[in-house]
């Protein structure tokens, strides 16, 4: 079972940025598909980003297009959310997650061996 570990999140004013990293364990990181996922006070859990084994395909909700990147370093085993002109509701703890294939979907049941989440605040 592949091990995920968020980080990056904190506390941000809106308008501002944050890079968030998921480190994964093992050396089977590159042959999947990793997604990234948000889940807001009230709210249910959301896709977020998505991105495929070799990097070249990426899909995003639209609430976050033009504003977040997704990417990966397979030789790092990491892949990142660069996340720009943050708003109030980007605020949610934040899940990375390795995907069953090498496309990526917007589906949650597309991925598996979910992180702990890492805490995003934006303030107004």
């Amino acid at each position: 079972q592949v091990q995920l570990v968020e980080s990056g999140g904190g506390l941000v004013q809106a308008g501002g940025s944050l890079r968030l990293s998921c480190a994964a364990s093992g050396r089977t990181f590159s042959s999947y598909a990793m997604g990234w996922f948000r889940q807001a006070p009230g709210k249910e859990r959301e896709f977020v980003a998505a991105i495929s084994w070799r990097g070249g395909t990426t899909v995003y909700a639209d609430s976050v297009k033009g504003r977040f990147t997704i990417s990966r370093d397979n030789a790092k085993n990491t892949v990142y959310l660069q996340m720009n002109s943050l708003k109030p509701e980007d605020t949610a703890v934040y899940y990375c997650a390795r995907g069953r294939a090498a496309v990526p979907t917007k589906s949650m049941t597309d991925f598996t061996s979910w992180g702990q989440g890492t805490q995003v605040t934006v303030s107004s």
